[in-house]
């Protein structure tokens, strides 16, 4: 079944996610309020190693990203007709519970903000899923999270080819295994039309930056935390522990450089 004409309109991801973390604008606790065009400018030097806007902007992105697919995974299993669709979002949920963890954990660490909400465009992929029924959700499902995760399995081999940050690149290990499985679970559906999905990775529409931006959190808000609902089975699911890695350098704190 093809995809739905309100889903086709927001699929504008991608290769827009390599432009997405590219143009990415997101605050730290180091007080860094822009962004430079140089993705490899050191924005923080830690006792992981020097952290850059890519870097940031990358733990920020898998986040982001968790915020969204791990309510469509639960949609998946309320409103899946097939077995392989509600496997699908099971693999979903436990699977962003653990890279959240992560993003939770080495935050801190490397003094990175994380959002407490999905992005705009995000969002509106969780508002088709609700809106759809039956069959119509199954197709869309596979197909939105089939694309959104080939584009994303690219930045992480990039993040993960570049980084000197061993916290980032642990992230990127974990973040490989996590997608790679998504990818596979959204293939075994039998749902992916894939001459679709390869158009809309290699030829995404453009958007404007805050619609692809996730919202600043505000000062004080609780951190929504992703997790595992009770009874539900871990089995069979890559998530990768979420450990920290040894320091590769002898700085007890992480230091500022110029914003």
């Amino acid at each position: 079944m093809p995809l739905s004409r309100s889903t086709l309109g927001s699929l504008a991801v991608g290769g827009a996610l390599a432009t997405t973390l590219a143009a990415l604008a997101y605050p730290s606790m180091l007080g860094i309020q822009t962004t430079a065009s140089n993705q490899a400018r050191i924005i923080a030097n830690t006792q992981w190693g020097p952290l850059t806007e890519a870097d940031r902007n990358f733990v920020v992105f898998v986040r982001s990203a968790g915020l969204w697919e791990s309510p469509s995974g639960s949609l998946a299993m309320q409103k899946g007709t097939t077995a392989a669709v509600r496997e699908a979002g099971r693999h979903l949920v436990v699977g962003h519970a653990a890279l959240d963890a992560s993003c939770r954990q080495i935050a801190p660490e490397l003094n990175i903000t994380l959002p407490d909400q999905p992005t705009p465009q995000q969002q509106g992929f969780l508002a088709n899923f609700r809106a759809d029924k039956g069959k119509q959700f199954d197709s869309d499902f596979a197909n939105t999270l089939r694309m959104t995760h080939g584009s994303i399995f690219n930045v992480i081999a990039k993040i993960r080819s570049t980084t000197e940050n061993t916290l980032v690149r642990a992230l990127a290990d974990q973040a490989n295994d996590v997608v790679l499985d998504h990818i596979t679970q959204m293939e075994k559906t039998g749902l992916v039309n894939f001459d679709q999905v390869n158009f809309q990775e290699t030829t995404p529409p453009k958007l404007p930056g805050a619609q692809v931006t996730p919202p600043v959190p505000q000062p004080g808000a609780p951190l929504v935390t992703l997790t595992v609902p009770p009874g539900l089975s871990t089995d069979g699911v890559p998530t990768g522990p979420a450990t920290t890695p040894s320091p590769s350098a002898p700085s007890p704190t992480a230091s500022p450089t110029t914003g």
